[in-house]
């Protein structure tokens, strides 16, 4: 049986901030970076759009079933230690270019463990913190600044020597989030099987501001993988460098440092509701201008800027939603839910469709498209924000 979230020692705390740190560090080259190595392979646009979206694939299923099984059991910690190993030995397939049917498997495996540790791990603080959400922003802010160190020096990196040594980077970050994973506290919440029934879900999903707010994050990761899955090959057609592209995922990463660092002092200045709807207008801008203003780097440094509100903020905004909707035993399911909606069902649709938009007509028309989702996003936040008032 854990020890109470009050309980929780500094010792749990950094335990946390070193799993958040390495996991992101993994995510900070391999995301930005994997289109580019699709792409050194030789294969066409979509091929690369079909092939980065089997993450998002994976967090249609993955999550949920690793969330109720961590409800279930109360080992949250020893299924993130599996999953890590798993998705490490996985790896070592990206050595073998098999051709797209052969990575798309790598990366099934792969993503079908690594999609499970964000629910997981941010399950498990939550129940860790108990809402304190300024010890969350500096548990991961940790995660944020592994996610800087990569993504710049992958980038510079693979300027030099160019993108051969990529499963060798997905092998040595996964090996280091295996090791945090060994070294967090074995903390167990009380199994669902042993303190009464199972709580279902379906009550919470029927309260309308929880249904609008669950469109409101859909629409609005769908609109953000216009970044994840194809910042980089747009900024690549454009002439830059892998150099620069890496700086310029590093300052949105600086931006998402900073937020995290001061959270603690801005989220109570509103209310979760109202914070949504302002990351929600923070999208529309950022997606705007990356489409209309791509050639000038003053204007990509704004847009890139704007990643404090526009997934930072709405990060943190959405765990603090889910975590009050979604409390005790089903903690889980409710952190699985926002992944496997947001992450999943959006992270499929905007990759293929920005992957098909972005092969016929451009990528400044996909980002074009992304930011009038990033409005329908804003939209249901607005409706989300006013049905909470009301109640």
């Amino acid at each position: 049986m854990s020890a109470p979230p009050a309980a929780a020692g500094r010792g749990h705390l950094l335990a946390f901030a070193a799993l958040s740190a390495s996991y992101f560090a993994h995510i900070g080259f391999f995301n930005p970076y994997l289109p580019l190595w699709l792409k050194d392979l030789g294969l066409p646009i979509f091929v690369i759009s079909l092939l980065t979206s089997v993450q998002s694939v994976t967090r249609v299923f993955a999550p949920y079933a690793w969330g109720a099984l961590s409800d279930h059991t109360g080992e949250r910690v020893k299924l993130l230690r599996f999953s890590a190993a798993v998705a490490l030995v996985s790896s070592f397939g990206l050595w073998w270019n098999g051709g797209p049917w052969w990575l798309m498997l790598v990366l099934l495996l792969m993503f079908t463990h690594t999609s499970s540790m964000m629910s997981l791990t941010e399950a498990a603080m939550a129940h860790l913190v108990a809402g304190d959400w300024g010890r969350y922003g500096r548990i991961r802010l940790w995660g944020s600044a592994g996610f800087l160190v990569t993504v710049f020096f992958a980038g510079e990196w693979f300027e030099r020597f160019g993108m051969r040594h990529f499963p060798a980077w997905a092998g040595g970050t996964l090996a280091i989030v295996l090791i945090a994973t060994l070294r967090l506290p074995d903390v167990r919440e009380p199994a669902a099987h042993r303190t009464g029934p199972k709580e279902p879900v379906g009550p919470v999903l029927r309260i309308p501001a929880v249904r609008w707010f669950f469109v409101s994050l859909f629409f609005h990761v769908m609109a953000h993988f216009a970044v994840y899955g194809f910042l980089s090959l747009y900024l690549d057609s454009l002439g830059y460098g892998k150099g620069t592209i890496g700086l310029l995922w590093a300052l949105s990463v600086v931006a998402e440092i900073v937020w995290f660092f001061l959270q603690g002092r801005l989220l109570g200045l509103m209310s979760m509701p109202r914070w949504l709807l302002l990351c929600g207008f923070a999208a529309v801008l950022r997606m705007g201008i990356t489409a209309g203003c791509g050639q000038w780097v003053w204007a990509l440094v704004i847009a890139q800027a704007l990643h404090a509100l526009s997934f930072a903020a709405h990060h943190t905004t959405c765990i603090a939603m889910v975590s009050r909707h979604f409390p005790g035993r089903l903690r889980g399911r409710g952190q699985a839910l926002f992944t496997v909606i947001g992450y999943g069902f959006g992270g499929v649709l905007g990759v293929l469709a920005g992957g098909a938009i972005a092969q016929h007509f451009g990528y400044v028309a996909m980002f074009g498209v992304a930011t009038a989702v990033a409005a329908i996003a804003s939209g249901c936040a607005w409706r989300a924000q006013r049905l909470e008032t009301a109640g």
